[in-house]
């Protein structure tokens, strides 16, 4: 690549994401006034920024999800003193008021060295906090409920759930709890600070018994309820029943309550279209002596921009909605070849600008310029047809991925479909459906007809009825088909926001009755309506088909750190698909038999997305719901 061109990209990509909105936060500013502030929930902000989830200090300037605004209300600090309680520490006192540890220090200058029990703090804040302790008046005297100091073990609880719920860490509870190491029953009593004596029933009432040994396990990434049982030789129902809370899905970290049983294998199985694949530590198996090289194919259409004078390169990226997505990407597929570096994988990458538009490319050009004998993986460009054409022009030992587009594909054996087409995500939807009940029901909209049909030819199980012309849809009939004892799935087919809304606030009524869950094959405009609030999505636990995943883990964190340390930026959904399809493909190719062969019998999962191809496309579907706190989670 000619140095100019390299020049532009690298000025490009200081830019990648320039839209996010920005907030500099002033003197008495907590994170949830942050927020309330722009009509944004909390989680937004620490995602983008993630240190601010200890806390947000004057002057920080935070990035803000793209196009927010000021709500116009304004919020005034008053100042307020706060009593410091037996036991508390500034860090935990500033969490309870919702002010940085500095923003206390600067007021309290004293607290630097600590604080003691009935020391006053003075803070500012739009309110003031109240403690949770309340003044119950009987009998003339005043009575004074203190916080709990204990907690009873409820059913559906774990340690993790419990170390959750108070803030405290899973060895700091078992610290203050020895007799919970070993076991962790419903009704057990545990103590939440050391201040508090140890119910002497704690230490003999819940003793394991001998003859049922179990043992405490934290999932791992990318496990699920079938992979752990798989893992250990038990049941999912054995797994269940210790542990409940997994009805909700599961957690990196999670721990659950498992048999006393010995691992089989450190190979964890997944099923994917074909059966069972190994998903396999791709790192730890990759040749690390063998050199090999890979191509990225980016549609920058840097002449375009070099020969256009009415337009700045500003205002490209400020107008030209393709060329971010392609900046992002690069930028995301740059840090997973600095990743793979570092790990010590010998891999050689060069780039190349495919100058496509919609109907022409530079790809057969730059083939033919250039020796690719010896390329084992290329990248891109993003539209199926190029990628195709790519294919045919090189070697069948030479894997080309087409990165983004979700539509089928005819390419060659050598042309491989990273992401999950429309069919594909419907084929893993109604897999998961049919496995979890049969009762499933579709309600269409009498404007849309491809699903009903594809219902009718491929599951005709589906109970399918529509809306009339007049947009009216009779739900006294629909309400005598829904069973009883067992989970009803409805698939909502409309985008129309009124039918939308329609739907939505029926299945409500209904679910009173019977045990219903909304279903969408794919996410719409109309369901981020106003009138729609999430609360309702998530009351009817919304399902729906996703290529990506919500990701919390340590490892998620870590690379949106490091990506914002190079890039000033957090990463937006292309610049982690760059990463996660770049640094799946380079596993691959430095795999003993390369990529080709890696993919027929090993599945993959990275920051966002799992890669498990059969016949050249990606089955890896991930099934998201709408969670009752109004988080999107994984379903199992």
């Amino acid at each position: 690549m000619k140095k100019a061109h390299l020049y532009i990209i690298l000025f490009f990509v200081g830019f990648v994401g320039y839209s996010q909105s920005k907030h500099t936060v002033v003197k008495g500013e907590t994170l949830y006034s942050i927020s309330k502030k722009y009509n944004i929930k909390t989680d937004d902000i620490i995602k983008l920024n993630p240190d601010a989830k200890d806390g947000v200090k004057e002057n920080t300037v935070l990035t803000l999800p793209n196009g927010v605004k000021a709500v116009a209300t304004k919020t005034t600090l008053n100042k307020y003193d706060y009593e410091v309680q037996q036991g508390e520490t500034l860090y935990a006192i500033s969490k309870k008021l919702g002010v940085s540890v500095d923003e206390m220090i600067k007021n309290n200058p004293a607290s630097k060295e600590g604080v003691v029990a009935g020391q006053s703090l003075t803070y500012f804040a739009s309110k003031k906090y109240f403690s949770t302790t309340t003044q119950v008046v009987k009998n003339d005297v005043v009575v004074k409920k203190e916080i709990a100091n204990l907690h009873t073990i409820q059913a559906e609880e774990t340690k993790y759930s419990v170390s959750k719920k108070y803030g405290i860490s899973i060895p700091e509870l078992e610290e203050l709890n020895p007799h919970i190491k070993n076991v962790f029953e419903i009704g057990m009593q545990i103590r939440l600070n050391k201040n508090t004596a140890l119910p002497k029933i704690a230490a003999t009432e819940f003793q394991p018994v001998a003859t049922t040994k179990t043992m405490f396990y934290a999932v791992q990434q990318g496990e699920t309820l079938f992979s752990i049982s798989r893992k250990f030789g038990i049941s999912v129902d054995e797994i269940t029943k210790k542990n409940p809370a997994v009805s909700t899905g599961l957690t990196v970290g999670m721990e659950l309550i498992l048999p006393e049983k010995k691992e089989i294998n450190s190979t964890i199985q997944s099923e994917d279209a074909d059966g069972l694949k190994k998903k396999l530590n791709l790192l730890g198996t990759a040749n690390k002596t063998k050199q090999r090289n890979l191509v990225l194919l980016m549609p920058f259409n840097i002449n375009r921009i070099e020969k256009d004078s009415s337009k700045t390169k500003l205002e490209y990226l400020k107008t030209d909605k393709f060329l971010n997505i392609t900046l992002d990407f690069y930028a995301g597929a740059l840090k997973a070849i600095d990743s793979a570096k570092v790990l010590g994988l010998p891999i050689n990458a060069k780039v190349y600008d495919a100058e496509t538009s919609k109907y022409s490319s530079n790809v057969a050009t730059i083939i033919k310029n250039n020796n690719f004998s010896n390329v084992d993986v290329v990248i891109g460009p993003f539209t199926n047809s190029f990628v195709e054409t790519a294919g045919l022009l090189l070697d069948k030992n030479t894997a080309i991925i087409s990165p983004l587009t979700n539509d089928g594909g005819k390419g060659g054996s050598n042309v491989f479909y990273a992401m999950p087409n429309e069919t594909i995500q419907k084929v893993k939807l109604m897999s998961y459906l049919k496995s979890k009940s049969d009762a499933i029901f579709a309600i269409h909209s009498s404007a849309k007809t491809s699903l009903s049909t594809y219902f009718a030819s491929n599951y005709p199980e589906v109970k399918s009825s529509s809306f009339n012309d007049k947009g009216l849809f009779d739900y006294t009939i629909f309400k005598t088909n829904l069973q009883k004892g067992k989970k009803n799935f409805v698939i909502l087919d409309s985008d129309k926001i009124m039918q939308v809304i329609s739907v939505v606030n029926n299945l409500i009524k209904l679910k009173k009755e019977f045990d219903i869950q909304l279903v969408v094959v794919e996410r719409n405009d109309a369901l981020d309506f106003e009138e729609i609030p999430s609360k309702n999505l998530a009351a009817l636990q919304m399902l729906y088909p996703s290529a990506i995943r919500e990701n919390e883990s340590i490892e998620a964190m870590n690379f949106a750190k490091s990506f914002k340390k190079d890039n000033k930026i957090q990463p937006n959904q292309y610049a982690t698909r760059g990463f996660d399809v770049t640094f799946d493909a380079i596993l691959r190719m430095c795999q003993e038999d390369g990529f080709i062969k890696s993919t027929e019998s090993q599945v993959s999962e990275q920051i966002e997305s799992q890669f498990n191809y059969a016949n050249n496309n990606n089955w890896g579907v991930y099934m998201m719901y709408y969670n009752s706190d109004l988080t999107i989670k994984q379903a199992q």
